[in-house]
């Protein structure tokens, strides 16, 4: 019940920001595709993948069925799969936001920062933005080449869909052969536009990732404790009926006794 009426709230933050921060995305990415030079920007400049950081986001408490597990399976299989030459010379290191992430991952021993796990304490834009200029910092002092988001985007309170979002460096669009391409004219040009543009786009990114998430985890906790409701009722009722035929047993095997001490007497 606590979940379904934060749900509600965090449906609403989700439903309101989506179409903001996938405009605004998509806006970037265009600029940036469209560049037919390199656009100055060491944030949309693909480099030599060495080093890896994935920010893994997941819940802070438990009672949420599969949802942790899932995205904690998904950052292995995307450290193996996407990233398997940086995972065997150990340079995949892990940002948890969420305190079941970096508790499974500093027990297993793996390169895991947990700074920014407690900002689903006081989930704000604010708190959010500190995570997200710290990648972007260390992303331009070539600390990392690669930083990919891992977490769950929200469909509906019984769906979540669990995604790995390339964050840095600025994906482009390819072009397709053919087709037609806007000619812009920028002002002010458009190297100080991408300079402006592209930190704030990067923050509201994973501010939407975080509320996805969050909506996320109230979505599974709903069903998972719904589920563990019908569970425990049918265990009762299953309890129930073996109460009562072994109530019904005593019953009967008392009276069949008093019935032959009767008829024993009369005998």
């Amino acid at each position: 019940m606590i979940s379904a009426t934060k749900l509600r709230k965090a449906q609403e933050a989700i439903q309101q920001m989506r179409p903001y921060s996938k405009k605004l995305q998509q806006v970037l990415t265009n600029i940036v595709s469209g560049a037919e030079t390199d656009t100055g920007s060491s944030l949309s400049r693909p480099r030599p993948v060495e080093k890896v950081l994935l920010i893994l986001i997941t819940s802070d408490r438990a009672s949420c069925g599969a949802y942790n597990s899932t995205l904690i399976k998904l950052a292995k299989a995307t450290m193996q799969e996407k990233y398997p030459d940086q995972t065997a010379k150990c340079n995949t290191f892990l940002w948890t936001i969420g305190k079941k992430g970096f508790e499974h991952f500093l027990k297993n021993n793996y390169k895991v920062n947990g700074e920014y796990r407690d900002i689903f304490q006081h989930l704000n834009f604010e708190s959010v933005q500190q995570c997200a200029q710290a990648a972007i910092k260390a992303f331009e002092n070539n600390e990392f080449d690669a930083i990919d988001i891992i977490y769950s985007e929200f469909k509906n309170a019984s769906t979540q869909k669990f995604t790995v979002e390339p964050f840095l460096p600025i994906p482009k669009i390819k072009k397709i052969e053919g087709s037609k391409t806007n000619d812009f004219i920028f002002e002010p040009s458009k190297n100080v536009l991408l300079a402006e543009l592209m930190p704030k786009i990067l923050n509201t990114q994973l501010y939407k990732a975080v509320l996805d998430a969050n909506a996320s985890e109230h979505g599974a906790r709903m069903t998972a404790m719904d589920k563990a409701t019908e569970n425990a009722n049918e265990i009762l009722k299953s309890l129930r009926i073996s109460y009562n035929r072994a109530r019904q047993a005593a019953i009967t095997t008392e009276l069949t006794e008093i019935v032959s001490g009767a008829a024993a007497l009369q005998g």
